[in-house]
């Protein structure tokens, strides 16, 4: 059985404006797994990462990384946690080499300029080590962040949109990057609106809205279990007949029929169509099939619950 390194308990917190951000959540993390925890916004994802990171107060409940508990040993558990927030925040009159070598001796971590280099390089920040932050884009900053939380060698790292504002060519090589340290048994648990990184990602996904989570699954899982698959056609000429009986999406030009079904059932009725399709003398020009996308299955999950 795979280790837990998070174990979160029956955790709540209501702020002083009487706000229940998080109601009753129960969560566990595996060692050495990409977990993406996808929410619309104000779902209490970044309230649930700050409270496992020690930076806001739950108001009950529990949570221990590796086995330490996030309050009372805070020290030791915190030592382990790297965390990318969402909000750009580090001093911007520094330089990007003492801010990443700063960042390492705050966990009480010797001087490792081989490592900083190394981290410094996998980002594409090498050229930049002695740029003030202040100077770089938004997509750099967002990497400099990212280099400070990896300074002192965490277990887990959290990523909190870490690719909001980040162009294409940045996210991909962040993501490498993140495939590297999961091989080495680095936990990652990232929140993301980008749903198709998740989809390419993550090994198990949670779902979170309006502060309760409401499901988690692996994602292969999720996908067969709530993904339908779509039969598309297109004809050789515009559709001549009426087969508003039947349950399918005729395009505007009337050339493309999509039909939609469980490809877990056992029976699809797709048979029966093709049929009724060739009785009536209607000649095909393409058939494929489309699984829904994680974000068809997200946007279906959260409006069941809201």
């Amino acid at each position: 059985m795979e280790k837990e390194v998070i174990s979160v308990q029956s955790l709540n917190k209501t702020y002083a404006s009487g706000f229940r951000a998080l109601n009753d959540i129960h969560l566990n993390i595996n060692k050495g797994e990409i977990f993406a925890l996808l929410g619309p916004n104000g779902a209490g994802k970044t309230t649930l990462i700050n409270i496992i990171c020690g930076i806001v107060n739950a108001t009950s409940g529990n949570v221990k990384a590796f086995g330490y508990d996030i309050k009372k040993e805070y020290r030791s558990a915190r030592s382990l946690i790297g965390l990318v927030p969402q909000e750009l925040t580090t001093d911007m009159f520094e330089k990007v080499w003492d801010t990443v070598k700063f960042s390492r001796n705050l966990f009480g971590k010797p001087n490792d300029d081989a490592l900083i280099e190394k981290i410094l390089k996998d980002l594409s920040l090498w050229d930049k080590r002695n740029s003030r932050i202040m100077t770089l884009s938004g997509g750099m900053k967002r990497r400099v962040m990212m280099a400070k939380a990896l300074s002192h060698q965490p277990d887990i790292l959290f990523l909190d949109e870490p690719s909001a504002g980040v162009d294409v060519e940045l996210r991909r090589d962040m993501w490498n990057l993140v495939r590297q340290l999961r091989k080495t048994g680095v936990t990652i648990i990232l929140t993301t609106h980008y749903i198709e990184e998740a989809q390419e990602m993550a090994d198990r996904i949670g779902v979170i809205n309006e502060g309760k989570i409401i499901l988690v699954e692996e994602k292969t899982k999720l996908m067969k279990k709530l993904g339908k698959r779509q039969l598309i056609l297109t004809l050789q000429r515009p559709l001549h007949i009426d087969l508003e009986d039947a349950p399918l999406n005729i395009s505007e030009d009337r050339l493309e029929l999509t039909y939609s079904f469980d490809s877990s059932a056992e029976e699809t009725g797709i048979a029966p169509l093709l049929k009724r399709l060739n009785d009536q003398g209607i000649e095909l020009k393409d058939l494929r099939t489309k699984e829904s996308s994680l974000e068809e299955i997200f946007v279906k999950l959260v409006g069941r619950h809201s």
